[in-house]
């Protein structure tokens, strides 16, 4: 078993005594202890994993989307589109960090990567596609699905530059998602996880059957996970 630090051990128990039951805590009461034992040098990452009563391997039960956190995500987020003409000026106008097209593949098969979020024009995507093997294992290839292959570029780059995130199901089942930075208030937390929340239900495949919120838990990027009751989020998202 892999040894973990004093203060991880620290945070653990204290978070442990804070959360109490077994079954889990409210969301916001998991917020707040998961806040609380944030205490790195740097402004950690609230992250949210969810186990889901899915499948991945088959298709119609695969869980993709997006969310606009209502409070943004307190990280200065690139954003690359590959476009042309009149849709790479609209890209520029609209804060993109970089814009281009062939020259932006050449640069990325030449091993640069200086960038979070990619975005593409339906017209681009033949030279875009053989960025493949490069993007796709990173989760940065443009994605119909994803709002990420667009002519409505400007607007795609505004929604990603002020809080739009990417979830997608992993192979166990379990989504990650971070929702904030520990220097948030507790009320934008909530508002950010309960968004997050209510876009994992729409996107419930209907082919999912049981219990679909199976799991969850709050944690910070160096801190322990706190247990949320499903029971309890279920109450508070209304589709």
């Amino acid at each position: 078993m892999a040894k973990v630090g004093k203060r991880f051990e620290k945070a653990a128990e204290a978070a442990k005594q804070a959360a109490g039951a077994a079954e889990g805590v409210e969301l916001a009461k998991a917020i707040e202890v998961a806040k609380a034992n944030a205490t790195a040098k740097f402004d950690e990452t609230m992250d949210m994993a969810v186990r889901l009563g899915v499948d991945p391997k088959h298709a119609d039960q695969m869980v993709r989307g997006t969310v606009i956190l209502p409070n943004g995500t307190g990280k200065q987020v690139r954003v690359l589109v590959f476009a042309k003409g009149e849709k790479e000026r609209e890209a520029q106008e609209a804060g993109a960090d970089f814009v281009g097209a062939e020259d932006l593949v050449e640069k990325i098969q030449g091993g640069w990567l200086e960038f979070d979020r990619a975005i593409a024009t339906p017209d681009v995507m033949g030279q875009v596609g053989r960025l493949g093997k490069v993007l796709g294992p990173r989760g940065l290839m443009p994605n119909p699905k994803t709002g990420t292959v667009t002519f409505e570029v400007g607007k795609a780059v505004r929604e990603f530059k002020g809080g739009k995130i990417e979830f997608r199901v992993e192979k166990a089942g379990i989504v990650h998602v971070p929702f904030g930075k520990a220097s948030f208030t507790p009320q934008q937390l909530v508002d950010n996880a309960m968004a997050v929340l209510d876009a994992l239900l729409r996107a419930k495949p209907a082919a999912s059957k049981g219990r679909y919120l199976q799991g969850m838990s709050i944690s910070s990027t160096m801190g322990p996970g706190i247990r949320v009751d499903t029971n309890s989020v279920q109450t508070l998202v209304k589709i």
